[in-house]
This record gives structure tokens, C-alpha cells and sequence, in this order.
């Protein structure tokens, strides 16, 4: 068993975990008693290295014989500088050096030599060492001189190295940015964009893995959209939500989502909000990690995830450039879903079921086996209008029916066929949900009454928040069910002219005059309702509703007439 002696010198009340440590590899007793002798309460070498910590302090030593138990305490023990004596017992010459310097890594080595031989100093520095002692002309002032320039060339030497990485890794990510704007430029879907981003990223040596995720509409779960690099399955083994009350969803990316804000996972080892990955991550040498919301105004489009082989490789600067990228990504999603809104009748719908509203009508449709349409919704100021059709149930059933209605406070039948009527309800209950889609650029584009079951389906512009419309109304009601999402065309195409004045020119007023007096057959004949009536539907005079009346008729007539 080899000799080892550990001394710790310092000062009543200094902490040792802040104090200086040095490591001595010396075989000679008298040499080693020399130099420990000789740094024994030098406090002023700990002032010349950290003059804000270790202050007060002198250093602690820690003295190996062999080479072996010296690389054991290198791995094992916090050490800021080692000196090295060549010539020991299990090694001999330069290299002893090559060796511990291998082991070390970025800690400073000086070299302690028996012999006046420059050439051997020199051949020192050039395999790594920070500089040479010859033992005989050591002196207390020169050994903490060369120990603290030692110390501080090393310091220097990482701080430059971690620039140049640092430089190396923006001009990087500048180019792989370049890449991503051009193929924003050239891709023609959303899907090409978002595979392109993970591919350019993932060709990169400094990054292992890109994927890119977003919200499954109706759940908290977080599904890929495109990945590239190293994966072996890690998606599928892993589950990544939003929801903030569990652990799945207080990792990175579902924090990136909620919040709006760059998420960096700095150790995969260590993070303690990396749990639930983490032995999905080690198999596969994610060290850290970076996730990057793609957000633009209030859409979320998603989150972009970047995975390194070594820990901390997403610091300073370069996450802020990621950062960057993922709000080009985002704007190119809106201008991709913008173009294709503008040549494409493409929208699309949210399907609900909703369990306490209409009940007695809902009952109705078993007990009578009828359905109960509504094709248009027209919001006043207190109440809703809810145009329709009745199939399969008389006029008097139904009456009778919405009479037992919480919620709807009025009918009237408007025309009547053969196997079906149409009718108006007044809603006041559902105004509040009504308006809230409508805010958030939704409408409810068709409710239905049928089976023991009342379904509505929100329509919305290709492009939107899907997952927010969802949370929106769930808040409305907490008895509505998320069922479906689809892409669809619109059964009509409108014409341009007329669908902007509708949406861009007239008033909320205005509309809501023009809508009614359609729906309510004003413009029928015989018509359908008076003006009278539908003035009394709208709570305002029949003057007033004839002035809205006619102003909507005058714009919609010009947009398409004007020209």
C-alpha cells in the first residue's frame, strides 16, 4: 500500500470546500516535506487566486506517492492545480506527464524536475504542463509565483477556448438559421417546413436529436409532427404534456408551451424536472437539451426540441439565436396557413357535445325520434337568435316542448312543409357562449338535436389555435365534450365582394339587423316576419331596425353592384 498524505491547512473558521487544492505527486519524503513546508500559511497565494472567496485561507494539500493514486484523487477529489514530480515509482519522464495531463484535462500541471536541464522544461510545456521547478532552486516566493501564473494561464487558455466554442457554435447556428430561412422561402407545407427545420438541425455534429411537437387538440398530450437524428424510439417511450399539476408536464417542452419562454435542460443527470425522462435520455446520450416555443401573437403552433451529447451546450448567446429560429419557424407557419386560407375553402371544425343545455329537447328527439336542426345563430346585445328546422315532430309537440325549456324564453314558427317546419328561439342563456367563440374568431357553423344527444360544430379559419378554442369553451361550460377535429370545405364558396362587406364593412348592429330579417323571412313572400317582430326580437324600435335594415342593404347592394 502506497503512502499517502493528505494535510489540510487553514485558518479558525475558514470553510476547506472554498480553500485552494492543490495535488502533489512526489515519491521523495524530503522533497514533499520541502514544498508542503514551504506553502504552509501562504494565505497570500489564495488572495492572488480568489481574492473574493478564498480569502483568509491557505490551501489544502493533498500528496500522492504513485502515479496510480494520483490519477485516483484527479477523478475522485475537487483539484485546482497538481505538481508533478516525472520520475515515480510506476512512471518515469515526460511520460508521467502525458498521462496525468490526459486525466487532468483543463487542470493546470507543474512540473517538478531534479535536474537543471531547460530542454526538459521546454519538452514539458509543449505536452501540456504550464510550467517547470527545479526542485534545488525552489524558494517559498517563486513556488506560489509559478503555482498562481500557472493557476491563471490555465483560466485564461478556458475562457478562450470557451469563446472560440462559442463563436464556433452562433456562426453554427447563424448558418443552420440561413438554412431555415431559405427553406421557409422554398417549402410548400407546413409539414415540409417543420421535417426541413428538424433536418438541418440534426445534420449538425453539435446537436444529437431535433423533433418538433404540438398539442393534440382535446388533450394535454404533447404528439410529434417531425423528428430527424438520433431517436431509437425515444418518442414513442416517452409521454410529454402541458398539464402543470403533473410531472409529465413540468419537463421542458411542456413549460416551453405554457409559458411562452426558452426551456434549457442543462444536465439530463441532474435536472430534477427531468425525471420522467431521464433514463430514456442517458440510453440514448442526451446530455442536455433546449426546447423552443413556436409561437406567433396568440397562436401556439408548438415547440422545437434540441438534444447535445454533453451537458451544457445550450448557454449565452446561442439559445438566444435558437430562440430567434423559433420565432422564424413561426411566422412561416402563419404565412403558410394565411396562403393557403386565401387560395382554399378549406376551414376547419370542432365537434362538441355539450350534456345540460336543451335537456327537454334533447329528451324529445328519443321519445319522438325527430331532429332538430339550427343552421344560424344571431347575436343581439342581451339574447341569441337560433334559426331552424323540426323533422319528425309536430308543431304543437314541440311548442309545448321548448315551453318546458330552461334557457329559451320564446318561439315562433316561421314557415312550414309537408314533413318539416322552420322555427326562431330566443337563447339568452347561450349568449355568453356564443360570444366567446365569435371573439376568438370562431362560429358555430351548425348545432343538431338528434338521438338523445345535442352536438354543435365550431368552425374556424385554417390556422388558429385550435387547442385554445377548446380550452375557451370548456371554461363556458365544464359539461361540453371535445369529440372530433376535421379539415373541410366550405359547402359554398362566398362570393369575396360580399363575404368582406359582410365581415369588414358593416356593423355589429347592422349585421345582426341583416342576418335576422333573412333568417326570419322578411325577405320572403308572403314574409315570414314583420318588421315590427324582428325589431321586438332585437329589443330596439322598428325605426331604428329599418335604418340598420336599409344601411346593410345600401353596402351589401354597392359591393356587389358598385363595381
Amino acid at each position: 500500500m502506497s503512502e499517502t498524505n493528505t494535510q489540510t491547512i487553514d485558518v479558525e473558521g475558514a470553510d476547506t470546500e472554498d480553500a485552494l487544492h492543490i495535488l502533489l505527486i512526489e515519491d521523495n519524503p524530503g522533497d514533499a516535506r520541502l514544498i508542503q513546508e514551504m506553502l504552509r500559511g501562504t494565505e497570500e497565494l489564495a488572495q492572488r487566486v480568489s481574492p473574493s472567496e478564498t480569502a483568509g485561507q491557505t490551501p489544502e494539500i493533498t500528496r500522492e506517492t504513485r502515479l496510480e493514486e494520483g490519477l485516483e484523487t484527479i477523478e475522485s477529489a475537487p483539484t485546482d492545480i497538481v505538481l508533478l514530480d516525472l520520475n515515480l515509482p510506476d512512471s518515469e519522464g515526460l511520460d508521467t506527464l502525458e498521462t496525468v495531463h490526459e486525466a487532468a484535462g483543463e487542470t493546470p500541471i507543474v512540473v517538478l524536475t531534479g535536474v537543471r536541464d531547460q530542454q526538459v522544461g521546454v519538452e514539458a510545456i509543449q505536452r501540456g504542463a504550464q510550467d517547470f521547478l527545479v526542485k534545488d532552486e525552489v524558494t517559498s516566493e517563486l513556488l506560489v509565483r509559478t503555482i498562481h501564473h500557472a493557476i491563471e494561464r490555465a483560466r485564461q487558455q478556458r475562457e478562450r477556448r470557451q469563446q472560440r466554442e462559442q463563436l464556433e457554435a452562433l456562426n453554427r447556428l447563424n448558418r443552420i438559421g440561413h438554412d431555415i430561412t431559405h427553406a421557409v422561402i422554398t417549402t410548400e407545407t407546413r409539414a415540409e417546413l417543420e421535417q426541413e427545420v428538424c433536418d438541418r438541425l440534426a445534420e449538425s455534429d453539435a446537436y444529437r436529436f431535433a423533433w418538433i411537437g404540438s398539442v393534440n387538440p382535446g388533450s394535454d398530450r404533447v404528439v410529434s409532427k417531425a423528428a430527424a437524428g438520433v431517436e431509437d424510439g425515444y418518442l414513442e417511450e416517452i409521454d410529454v404534456t402541458v398539464d402543470e399539476d403533473d410531472e409529465s408536464g413540468r419537463g421542458p417542452a411542456g413549460t416551453a408551451i405554457r409559458t411562452g419562454e426558452v426551456q434549457v435542460m442543462n444536465d439530463a443527470g441532474t435536472d430534477p424536472e427531468f425525471g420522467p425522462w431521464r433514463e430514456a435520455a442517458r440510453a440514448r446520450d442526451y446530455r442536455s437539451s433546449v426546447s423552443i416555443p413556436i409561437t406567433h401573437e396568440d397562436l401556439v403552433y408548438g415547440v422545437l426540441n434540441v438534444y447535445s451529447s454533453s451537458p451544457r451546450s445550450f448557454e449565452g448567446p446561442e439559445t438566444d439565436v435558437l430562440g430567434r429560429i423559433g420565432d422564424v419557424i413561426a411566422h412561416a407557419i402563419t404565412a403558410i396557413e394565411r396562403r393557403d386560407a386565401l387560395v382554399s375553402d378549406a376551414v376547419i371544425e370542432l365537434e362538441f357535445r355539450v350534456e345540460a343545455m336543451a335537456e327537454e329537447l334533447v329528451e324529445l328527439s328519443t321519445t319522438e325520434s325527430c331532429t332538430i336542426e339550427f343552421e344560424q345563430l344571431v347575436g343581439s346585445d342581451e339574447t341569441l337568435l337560433a334559426y331552424g328546422s323540426a323533422h319528425g315532430v309536430s308543431q304543437e309537440t314541440f311548442t309545448e316542448a321548448v315551453d318546458r325549456t330552461d334557457g329559451i324564453t320564446d318561439v315562433r314558427l316561421l314557415t312550414a312543409r309537408r314533413d318539416e317546419f322552420e322555427f326562431e328561439l330566443v337563447a339568452p342563456a347561450a349568449v355568453s357562449l356564443f360570444e366567446t367563440i365569435a371573439t376568438h374568431g370562431g362560429r358555430v357553423a351548425e348545432a343538431t338535436i338528434a338521438d338523445g344527444e345535442f352536438r354543435f360544430v365550431v368552425e374556424l379559419p385554417r390556422g388558429r389555435d385550435t387547442r385554445q378554442m377548446i380550452e375557451l369553451i370548456r371554461t363556458q361550460r365544464d359539461d361540453v365534450t371535445y369529440l372530433a377535429q376535421r379539415t373541410t370545405e366550405r359547402s359554398e364558396r362566398s362570393d369575396s365582394g360580399s363575404s368582406s362587406v359582410l365581415e369588414d364593412d358593416l356593423t355589429e348592429k347592422q349585421r345582426a339587423a341583416l342576418e335576422t330579417a333573412y333568417f326570419a323571412g322578411y325577405f320572403d313572400w308572403p314574409r315570414g316576419s314583420t318588421g315590427e317582430e324582428i325589431a321586438e326580437r332585437l329589443g330596439i324600435a322598428p325605426a331604428t331596425f329599418n335604418q340598420h335594415l336599409r344601411t346593410a342593404e345600401r353596402k351589401f347592394f354597392n359591393s356587389v353592384f358598385g363595381e
